[in-house]
């Protein structure tokens, strides 16, 4: 017989997967603690959106509080990698012993060079690598430059307007030919041979997953499950975007394995599986907002079945049809999704603005206390002076309130010094 959990208990066990369960590290962040975190959730999503910061950045901040950016680049771009980018949930961080894994489970053609003329693509592959393999990592425009080869721009996804070294690009990338050796200050990937981004493996000298297919799916859902603690076969394959019938067979054998057991949840009517490793916590002590983009929001249902939170990003929602805001963060608190505000980094006025500020229905009674710490304690992350809340939103004046009581008395209106 399945055990049987109640959703509370669902809740913790989720929470402590992604290492949301409890307070923050009170000394200096180290490295060490950063590349454990990063263990812990298995990757980050990137998006090129910086209204507060990279998204990559703030999981780490959701969990550890004030730590150093640079270790993540360290992280990204030193040998040996601890981190390096390829597809899983979108765009993402990945540790490294999943990339060969993954290879052969992404399929994301759209973002490469289908279509394109085949002996076009191989003549610029050509020239990408013995450009690559000649000398430094390049961005897509300095490649094009050396290259000197410029086709027709594809402009059909998402507003991107890509020439044809750029699609080639994203084809290798894809295949795992190439590989992002660092970030432009700008964003821009800089491209290398993944030869030199990973250790050796095989005769090619990248590292891949072989033929074994089913053998990497079935490492890449018990990774996924690890990361959930808890969740439906939906869940785990949606983590790294994997296909969900071949998702369903991992599952099984997981399950035989004894790295995964079936169990129900009061109110969560889908068959349900907990990991081996998954802890449950007897209380939850964290608070943490958390991106739009963090692992713990990526699978809407999930997220709504676990905490009776409905969650969207709206930043491609027009203006007039946004019910929350452009760049909206979930605020946990304890065990409860207890509000939601949009803020946004203003770097030349050094502020943080909370544009604006909704407590969920069942919020407590600290929600406005904690929230304004945590708001504080992001300005002093991110290097800004003061918070700012603006009047929008039903949680907005105490909030303000809050701020204002912790203000220092040269300052007015709604800002507080970070402390």
């Amino acid at each position: 017989m399945a055990s049987s959990l109640s959703l509370l208990q669902a809740r913790r066990i989720a929470l402590a997967a992604q290492g949301l369960d409890k307070e923050r590290p009170t000394g200096p962040v180290t490295p060490r603690t950063v590349g454990r975190t990063f263990a812990r959730i298995q990757l980050v999503q990137i998006d090129s959106v910086n209204v507060v910061s990279r998204s990559h950045y703030l999981p780490f901040f959701s969990r550890l509080g004030n730590y150093d950016r640079g270790i993540l680049e360290r992280m990204a771009g030193t040998h040996p990698r601890r981190m390096m980018e390829y597809w899983a949930h979108e765009a993402s961080f990945i540790r490294p012993e999943h990339f060969g894994d993954l290879l052969l489970w992404q399929r994301r053609k759209w973002a490469g060079a289908a279509g394109m003329d085949p002996e076009v693509r191989a003549g610029i592959e050509a020239r990408i690598i013995a450009v690559l393999d000649s000398g430094p990592p390049l961005t897509a425009a300095q490649l094009t430059a050396a290259i000197g080869h410029l086709e027709e721009r594809q402009n059909d996804n998402w507003g991107w307007n890509w020439n044809a070294v750029k699609r080639v690009l994203e084809h290798l990338f894809q295949e795992g030919t190439v590989s992002a050796a660092s970030r432009t200050t700008q964003f821009e990937r800089r491209y290398t041979l993944t030869s030199r981004v990973l250790p050796a493996k095989g005769t090619d000298g990248v590292m891949t997953g072989g033929n074994d297919a089913e053998g990497s799916m079935v490492r890449l859902i018990d990774a996924a499950a690890q990361a959930h603690g808890i969740g439906t076969v939906r869940c785990f394959a949606d983590y790294f975007r994997t296909p969900v019938k071949a998702a369903e067979v991992a599952v099984r054998q997981l399950v035989e394995q004894g790295r995964l057991e079936a169990v129900t949840v009061d109110g969560w009517n889908r068959q349900v599986f907990r990991h081996a490793e998954a802890r449950l916590p007897r209380k939850v002590t964290g608070r943490a907002l958390l991106s739009p983009f963090d692992s713990l929001v990526f699978e809407r249902r999930r997220l709504e079945e676990l905490f009776g939170f409905h969650y969207r990003i709206e930043i491609y929602t027009p203006q007039e049809k946004r019910r929350f805001g452009y760049y909206v963060l979930p605020f946990l608190l304890r065990d409860a999704i207890v509000a939601r505000v949009d803020l946004k980094a203003d770097r030349a006025g050094s502020r943080l603005l909370v544009r604006a500020a909704y407590a969920e229905p069942a919020a407590p009674a600290d929600t406005a206390v904690e929230l304004a710490a945590e708001l504080q304690l992001l300005a002093t992350w991110l290097e800004l002076d003061d918070v700012v809340v603006e009047p929008s939103g039903d949680l907005s004046p105490a909030l303000s309130a809050v701020l204002d009581a912790h203000s220092a008395p040269m300052l007015s209106g709604n800002s507080v010094g970070a402390p």
